[in-house]
């Protein structure tokens, strides 16, 4: 490993699954930028990173930006240090049957998950290829499989696995892995609204998603923090372009 920390950025880390990666990463020794549509909503994360001894920089982006995009990449390049580990894990839900689907359910939907990945891993690719070392994370989803009211949702990471394949191909001559990680049901606030949106109660929705799930319980924010955190390592340098289930059981 390098003298210097790696510094990785995750997107979407002021709560659920980006909250519990970038603690995660922090604890592996790496520095991490926290970033969320807003500034002030980083502060939770980045204050528990210091507390267990860490070292995280807040940064507000709408990742669906560019020029706030790489306005993020560039501060976070001159504060922590070239970034060489991205996780794309920024998210939106704007959930709805196909002939009720506005315009802006679809376009926000692909804004935040395809277009921010885009514009992030664009901004960040440069300081890898200088450094012949790079790892990127995409948040894909069993939703990507299909699921009802989501067309929007699913159509976006199920594009973001393609994305991925890509960059593996793309990026694999200048050290750089590129994979993508499915969660299936993760008890997050955004599985929370799901269950708001269905009128349901949230407890019950994950006692009924233990009882199909094989292992018999519901994700949690750290299970997939903990495959992100293997394959953002020095050793996960042979594993590129895969999509990586975490979901308590095969998935089709």
């Amino acid at each position: 490993m390098s003298e210097e920390p790696r510094v990785a950025i995750v997107t979407g880390a002021a709560r659920g699954i980006g909250a519990a990666t970038a603690r995660r990463l922090a604890a592996d020794g790496l520095a991490v930028a926290v970033v969320d549509i807003e500034e002030s909503a980083t502060k939770e994360t980045v204050d528990a990173i210091a507390a267990d001894g860490g070292r995280a920089l807040g940064v507000g982006a709408d990742v669906s930006d560019r020029d706030q995009v790489e306005a993020a990449v560039a501060r976070i390049a001159a504060e922590l240090g070239a970034p060489t580990v991205l996780v794309n894990n920024a998210g939106v839900l704007r959930d709805n049957l196909l002939f009720k689907m506005t315009n802006a359910d679809w376009d926000t939907v692909m804004g935040v998950h395809l277009r921010g990945a885009f514009l992030f891993s664009q901004a960040t690719q440069k300081h890898m290829v200088d450094r012949k070392w790079g790892r990127i994370v995409n948040l894909s989803s069993t939703s990507a499989l299909g699921n009802r009211g989501q067309a929007n949702y699913a159509a976006a990471k199920a594009g973001l696995q393609g994305f991925t394949k890509t960059l593996a191909i793309e990026l694999g001559p200048f050290g750089i892995t590129a994979n993508a990680v499915a969660p299936g049901f993760i008890v997050t606030d955004m599985t929370a609204a799901t269950a708001a949106r269905m009128k349901v109660d949230f407890e019950d929705l994950q006692k009924h998603a233990a009882a199909e799930i094989p292992v018999r319980r519901p994700g949690r924010p750290e299970d997939v923090a903990h495959t992100i955190s293997f394959l953002v390592s020095e050793g996960a340098g042979f594993v590129s372009g895969q999509v990586i289930y975490v979901a308590g059981g095969p998935r089709d």
